[in-house]
């Protein structure tokens, strides 16, 4: 049962990786565009691994299905973005080859579009999954948890901030970077409403960490949520960074990209990303995730949850990676049986992820408002 990594040195790849390769019945492939680096972190996996560890040379944009026939993995893992200028080329590819496709993309329209090759997926007999990742893979399992109590869900509130220690990479930035400034369609208070990348400039407050400094993030929960609960008046998505000086200088720059001073504001990723590792010592190794629900109970009362995940010791970089393992697993042994091209969303519980991160410093609590209701295992 094999599992090809096609970014598998990257940031959240690696950890995809690491996580997989400690099951004796599942052998990795790790591959990338780098024979060097693929060699190198294969190797590095080797060290402390259960099974078999491989190195491939593949490009996620050139790959094709006689690629993969050589290869012959059950599952393809595409940890190689930034996904917003890609298109399903790996996927369809994947679908050709007959095996399993999933990814970590964030990136709205990559995610919510990859549903146009339900029938093909379905057709050859395989899962393609899209945001196996924090969004929408984590976020709508919270939302999953909760939902059920509610007779009205009006309002979903999510925010993430990584802790400073966590090096993106250059991809990450880049993903990140592209975003600043652009406008974001976003689902506030019963309008569709045009907010922007790295603004709406706020302090939020991560339990256990803090007030940070936020912006707006485009991610595809703000098309997936409204469709699955039609009740949602208001769908928000906010993301900081640790330190503040790096977050202001994030919202400076969004101000340039939209008076159309500065244009592919991704390109300036190499150097911004330098900025970062240098100013990391003002940080800490511990990042957040909070998801907050209101509306009203079957009863018509108001109710609220706040649920939220802290991840210490520089942990929080496998939470990104944690989705795509837990359906790694499944797709592989086959105990998931689900066929055909879907976001990544409600394919698996809370309960299950925090069993896969039990021997990291990550942990969940929630705080429901109506005392009636079951906290989930969190």
């Amino acid at each position: 049962m094999r599992v090809l990594i096609i970014g598998g040195y990257g940031a959240f790849g690696a950890r995809a990786a690491e996580r997989l390769a400690r099951e004796s019945d599942l052998e990795i492939v790790v591959a990338g565009r780098s024979r060097t680096r693929a060699e190198a972190a294969a190797a590095a996996l080797r060290r402390g691994a259960k099974t078999s560890i491989g190195s491939a040379v593949l490009d996620a944009t050139r790959t094709t299905a006689a690629d993969l026939g050589a290869l012959a993995p059950s599952v393809v893992i595409n940890a190689s973005g930034p996904y917003q200028a890609r298109d399903y080329a790996l996927a369809k590819a994947c679908i050709a080859a007959r095996c399993h496709y999933v990814d970590l993309a964030d990136a709205r329209s990559f995610v919510t579009g990859v549903m146009a090759l339900d029938r093909e997926a379905k057709a050859a007999g395989v899962l393609v999954a899209s945001g196996a990742s924090s969004v929408p893979g984590l976020s709508s399992a919270v939302v999953a948890s909760f939902a059920g109590g509610f007779g009205r869900l009006e309002r979903l509130d999510i925010a993430i901030s990584p802790g400073s220690s966590f090096d993106p990479g250059a991809a990450t930035a880049a993903s990140v970077l592209g975003g600043a400034g652009k406008a974001i369609p976003m689902l506030l208070d019963g309008e569709t409403r045009m907010v922007y990348g790295w603004q709406g400039l706020g302090r939020a407050v991560f339990p256990e960490l803090g007030r940070r400094w936020t912006g707006y993030v485009e991610v595809p929960d703000l098309d997936l949520f409204p469709a699955r609960y039609p009740s949602l008046r208001t769908v928000r998505f906010q993301a900081g960074l640790e330190v503040g000086l790096v977050h202001l200088g994030l919202w400076g720059l969004s101000w340039l990209v939209r008076a159309g001073a500065i244009g592919r504001p991704d390109r300036f990723a190499a150097p911004l990303l330098a900025v970062k590792r240098h100013l990391s010592f003002l940080g800490s190794d511990r990042g957040g995730m909070f998801v907050v629900l209101e509306g009203e109970d079957r009863q018509g009362q108001p109710k609220r949850v706040d649920w939220h995940l802290v991840a210490g010791s520089g942990h929080g970089a496998y939470v990104p990676a944690i989705p795509s393992v837990i359906l790694a697993k499944r797709l592989a042994r086959g105990t998931e049986r689900r066929t055909g091209a879907m976001a990544c969303m409600g394919l698996f519980t809370v309960v299950e992820f925090l069993a896969e991160v039990a021997d990291l410093d990550i942990s969940c609590s929630a705080t429901i408002s109506d005392p009636q209701s079951q906290t989930p295992n969190c």
